[in-house]
């Protein structure tokens, strides 16, 4: 059984202002992180000395979470900016869990509010699979 987007009732207004909520609080999280990983803060240096796989790593981090967070603030594109970010931090729980050690909490947390931007804004992602 397939759903289509325009088959979804659309979201209340209620579910507007906590997506938007929810969308502010992600793209200022990830903002500050991905702008600490770019800039080259020391704890971000040391993180990704850790984890082994050179600055590189450090670089498309921060990028892929700065256009996730801008991603979030344009209507019609924050579910895929919150899945981009969500796929991020599913990395970035693996890595807490089985590289660098350190509690994944922060991670999970990020993980659930992407994730639930996702959710209530999957229409975004059916009507770009025409569905």
């Amino acid at each position: 059984m397939s759903i289509s987007a325009t088959a979804l009732p659309l979201p209340s207004k209620v579910q507007d202002w906590a997506a938007w909520a929810l969308q502010l609080l992600l793209a200022a999280a990830f903002l500050a992180a991905g702008g600490a990983k770019l800039s080259g803060a020391d704890q971000m240096v040391q993180v990704f000395e850790a984890i082994g796989v050179g600055e590189w790593f450090r670089y498309v981090t921060g990028l892929i979470e700065v256009i996730g967070a801008m991603a979030l603030l344009i209507p019609g594109s924050a579910a895929f900016g919150a899945a981009v970010l969500a796929c991020t931090m599913v990395g970035a729980v693996f890595t807490h869990q089985f590289v660098i050690g350190g509690s994944a909490v922060p991670a999970i947390a990020l993980l659930v509010l992407a994730l639930s931007v996702v959710w209530l804004r999957r229409r975004q992602i059916l009507a770009l699979v025409g569905r």
